[in-house]
């Protein structure tokens, strides 16, 4: 059953960030607007969720599947990301929180320059 909520969370988001990322881009020309909107929404529903949570509030596993998995899951990866960099920085764990900063931020830049090297390559 949890396949399902996450499934259907993921359909739900991936729509939404389609709509929302084609709605905003329009607004600002060649600024990826539709991409920072989609990312900040998405890690501020995703701290909500998991705080709450870890505050002890009732947050349904069926909820938690749904919503943070699913939904805000393919809405954006960036909310997993920075909810995951924040709580390292909370633990005190500063050493890891560098890491992961400037690992995602470099090797996900790093990533996109290889592929778009891969499909000019390829492209020849």
């Amino acid at each position: 059953m949890q396949i399902l909520y996450v499934g259907i969370g993921g359909f739900l988001g991936a729509v939404s960030r389609f709509l929302v990322s084609r709605f905003a881009s329009n607004l600002l020309g060649s600024f990826p607007l539709g991409t920072l909107v989609v990312n900040v929404v998405g890690s501020l529903c995703l701290g909500f969720i998991m705080y709450s949570a870890l505050l002890g509030k009732s947050v349904s596993t069926e909820l938690r599947s749904f919503a943070a998995i699913g939904f805000i899951g393919a809405f954006t990866t960036m909310s997993t990301f920075t909810y995951e960099t924040v709580r390292l920085y909370e633990l005190k764990d500063y050493g890891i929180f560098g890491v992961n900063l400037m690992a995602n931020i470099f090797l996900s830049v790093g990533g996109v320059l290889i592929g778009r090297q891969l499909a000019y390559f390829i492209s020849r």
